[in-house]
């Protein structure tokens, strides 16, 4: 009838108008249907979502993107669009994501750890990368990425320079907001199989540096560290940044600078001079070497450190303790009969640093105690201790694991202890927990009487099944002591009612400690004859020469220690030049077995092993020994202060670092600012390191003493001088 009617009206005098609307609707819908069936392959119109994939035109044969970070589009086989990532970009974010020095360990221990915040950066743009592509496409995404890896490889001298400039910015940026950002705990929050499966991805994707590990040509020229710490300035925990100015000076957790250090950190104000020798530094030491105003002021309430003309003393009849730091000890024996100092008590942990006489009175009984500075004392003790010739290590202690592995300290002790065991979970008595040797000791004092602190600090203890061995109030030394103990077997978890906090997972790492978040779960008690800390070791000194039944290759670990015994006896004590008489302080940069540390025993020092993260981890094995040692990663600054030790120790040391270090002549500088003026550095290596090492160290001023060379192999042994730039 519609029909009808429009002819009608197409038949009217005045219709001219209406036919010509119908005409242009015939039209419209003419080329509506028109391009409802044409082909696709036909179309002339694209629908663009944003115009950031826009690129400059390149040849059909071309697969690689020439514009950085764009996205280009192709069309397949049938015509079909679809967005591929330029491979560039991609070169460029496995360069960054994979050649970075990895944050968490390394070790071949069986689980994998967590990583940085920059490794969960890459998680979260690989998941909205893979988003974007879809499933059809995967394939022809594949093709063209291995195309552009071979062109990658072709150019790979060429763009090498350019991608480590990005590499560092980004490593920058991910460092410094990760610690800003990450300090709520954001860690715990990261799927731990995740990152497992991103760190398989990320190893494959690593490429090797090529080149030498000094530049042969370079030139350097050095100036002073221009920081608000200056001489007592310790990358990674003095922050300098605007951050500081609203959350103190020290940050609440180890945050590396963008750049690692290339400055010189200067001597005092005073001077300095050579530090008094063992063992005449237990009593004392030149006060401008460590003086600064706050040890001034915390000088006037505590008299078991005194000022007598340019020497720090050390009263031996004075302490924290009153009574004397004898009778403290003496008094915990007779608490606790077991702990037998020197004996069945060998390697202790000291957290605080509080009083170095603790130390130097249980070093008198044959007891090894490592101290820990908390980087939050700014009166700075813990320099104070090193001073004197004591194991010290300088550590945040707040959200992250300390640098050891699981169960390896006989004795923890916390002397006059202010810290909030309770708090937060109970976080830092479960990590004190995980350090704690099996069957060992935590020995807290402390002078509050709060019953709300004491019932929460009861509550904790009991929820990890702590067995109170021993609680006395002593009236000489006017402090409460505690003596627990934790749990030789996993039987007495089971028992539990509250299974709060809840055991960890399996396939949790215990040993896993840098950059790893501390958790609010309880580890179980090893029980497998080839994990470590199933057994108490072998009275001291016996334990030094024993190799346990879960020691992987326990021959070498014997010919390790016979190795560096005939080095040490035949050469390093005899050919080197070195006055041992004035070496206290001595650190290993790649320890393996604590062979070096064991053959020097005897000659009244102290050796700071070190285990790169990087490395196989023989640290369980090290403590196992009665020794001490900590994992660390040498990409970064240590945790010490300026002037720490006397001698460093590094065989074979920077060959292992080629392919992880971006910067390996900041390990250079930070040789210098841990050592001593004075020190001494031992370097074996290969030659064709030895060679630039030794002009570097010259630019330093250092004296260069003794070199040699045999078959490719190589020693050096240069002494730093007092030098001010």
């Amino acid at each position: 009838m519609a029909l009808a009617r429009f002819g009608r009206q197409v038949k009217r005098q005045h219709g001219v108008c209406v036919k010509m609307t119908a005409v242009a609707i015939l039209g419209l819908c003419f080329i509506f249907v028109w391009s409802m069936f044409s082909s696709p392959s036909n179309s002339v119109t694209v629908q663009r979502e944003s115009f950031d994939d826009i690129a400059e035109p390149v040849a059909s044969s071309t697969m690689v993107s020439k514009s950085k970070g764009k996205d280009i589009e192709k069309h397949d086989a049938n015509g079909n669009k679809k967005k591929v990532e330029s491979s560039l970009k991609e070169k460029d974010e496995k360069k960054v994501n994979g050649s970075l020095p990895l944050p968490a360990h390394e070790h071949k221990s069986g689980k994998k750890n967590e990583k940085h915040v920059s490794k969960r950066k890459k998680d979260k743009v690989k998941s909205k990368l893979s988003n974007k592509v879809s499933k059809e496409n995967q394939e022809n995404q594949e093709q063209e990425e291995s195309q552009g890896e071979e062109a990658e490889k072709e150019n790979e001298d060429e763009e090498e320079v350019v991608v480590d400039d990005k590499e560092e910015g980004l490593d920058g940026e991910s460092e410094e907001k990760g610690e800003m950002e990450g300090d709520a705990d954001v860690d715990e929050s990261v799927d731990q199989e995740t990152q497992e499966k991103a760190e398989n991805e990320n190893e494959g994707k690593k490429r090797k540096i090529k080149g030498p590990v000094f530049d042969p040509k370079a030139h350097y020229s050095w100036k002073q560290c221009s920081t608000r710490s200056k001489h007592n300035y310790i990358p990674c925990i003095d922050v300098e940044s605007g951050f500081t100015r609203l959350h103190g000076y020290r940050h609440r957790e180890r945050t590396c600078p963008k750049a690692p250090p290339m400055c010189l950190v200067p001597l005092p104000h005073d001077g300095y001079d050579s530090p008094v020798h063992w063992p005449e530094s237990k009593l004392k030491v030149l006060y401008k070497n460590v003086g600064h105003p706050k040890l001034a002021a915390y000088m006037k309430n505590h008299n078991w450190l005194i000022k007598s003309g340019e020497y720090l003393m050390f009263p031996q009849n004075q302490s924290e303790f009153k009574g004397g730091v004898v009778h403290y000890l003496e008094s915990i024996e007779e608490m606790v009969p077991d702990i037998e100092w020197g004996k069945n008590i060998r390697v202790v942990l000291d957290v605080g640093c509080s009083d170095s006489s603790f130390v130097a009175s249980l070093l008198d009984k044959d007891v090894l105690t490592l101290s820990l500075g908390l980087k939050d004392d700014l009166v700075d003790l813990a320099q104070v201790s090193l001073e004197r010739g004591f194991a010290t290590f300088v550590s945040p202690f707040a959200r992250r694991r300390l640098p050891f592995p699981s169960g390896v300290f006989d004795a923890i002790h916390c002397g006059r202890c202010t810290i909030p065991w309770h708090a937060h979970e109970g976080k830092l008595l479960l990590e004190i927990n995980r350090i704690l040797r099996p069957g060992g000791y935590f020995i807290l004092s402390t002078k509050h009487d709060s019953i709300e602190e004491e019932n929460a600090m009861n509550t904790l203890t009991s929820s990890i099944c702590w067995n109170i061995l021993a609680h006395k109030t002593d009236d000489v030394s006017e402090v409460g002591v505690k003596i627990y103990q934790k749990p030789e077997s996993n039987d007495i978890y089971v028992l539990r009612r509250r299974r709060n906090p809840p055991l960890c997972k399996e396939n949790e790492n215990p040993d896993a400690s840098w950059y790893v978040p501390m958790k609010t779960c309880l580890h179980t008690v090893p029980s497998a004859i080839e994990q470590h800390g199933t057994e108490w070791p072998e009275e001291w000194p016996k334990r030094l020469e024993t190799y346990p039944d879960w020691l992987n290759n326990k021959e070498k670990a014997i010919d390790d220690t016979k190795h560096w015994k005939d080095i040490v006896d035949k050469s390093y004590l005899t050919g080197l030049g070195i006055n041992w008489s004035t070496i206290r302080n001595v650190m290993d940069m790649k320890a393996i077995y604590g062979g070096f540390a064991a053959a020097l025993l005897q000659q009244k020092i102290w050796v700071m092993n070190v285990v790169p993260v990087h490395a196989p981890d023989t640290l369980p094995f090290i403590f196992e020994r009665g020794l001490v040692g900590i994992y660390h990663d040498w990409c970064e600054p240590f945790g010490t202060y300026p002037r720490s030790y006397d001698l460093l120790h590094a065989d074979h040391f920077f060959s292992r670092l080629k392919n992880r270090c971006k910067h390996p002549v900041s390990i250079v500088v930070e040789m210098d600012r841990i050592l001593r003026p004075g020190g001494w550095v031992v370097v074996r290596d290969k030659v064709e390191i030895l060679d630039p090492l030794e002009a570097i160290l010259r630019s330093l001023r250092w004296e260069i003493r003794m070199t040699y060379s045999q078959n490719k192999e190589g020693i050096i042994c240069a002494q730093k001088t007092i030098w001010r730039p």
